[in-house]
């Protein structure tokens, strides 16, 4: 199994939050996500301004296989996009945790982020899909 790292949130659809030192929360999609996906054509972002909110799509990742929505884990107002995406996306595949970070929301509650899940539970969560 892909290694998870300890300070991030996730959501069961294997989006990833990471809470930044201005409050700020970059999103993306798990390691272990990209690897079902397969290689990465396209990357659709959402707008710098969009109003989000938790569990509705807010970006679109596509392989060679499918395509998939990313969800937002927070409800708020994106305020940067991973615009190299739209140039290589394949770096998500490459560094999902890192360089491959999709957008950042300025959230409207951060007390959302409790109903996210711990690295420990999102194991759990790929142990009970058998991966």
């Amino acid at each position: 199994m892909s290694e998870i790292p300890g300070d991030l949130r996730f959501l069961k659809s294997h989006e990833w939050a990471r809470v930044e030192g201005s409050g700020r929360v970059t999103v993306g999609i798990s390691d272990h996500a990209q690897g079902l996906l397969g290689d990465l054509v396209y990357v659709e972002l959402p707008n710098v301004g969009d109003r989000i909110e938790a569990g509705t799509a807010a970006a679109v990742v596509e392989s060679v296989k499918a395509a998939s929505d990313v969800y937002s884990p927070l409800t708020g107002t994106v305020v940067e996009v991973n615009s190299d995406l739209a140039d290589k996306p394949e770096t998500i595949n490459e560094d999902a945790y890192g360089e491959g970070w999709i957008f950042v929301v300025q959230p409207a509650d951060t007390e959302q982020l409790n109903e996210l899940l711990t690295p420990d539970d999102y194991a759990e969560v790929l142990d009970e899909e058998g991966h």
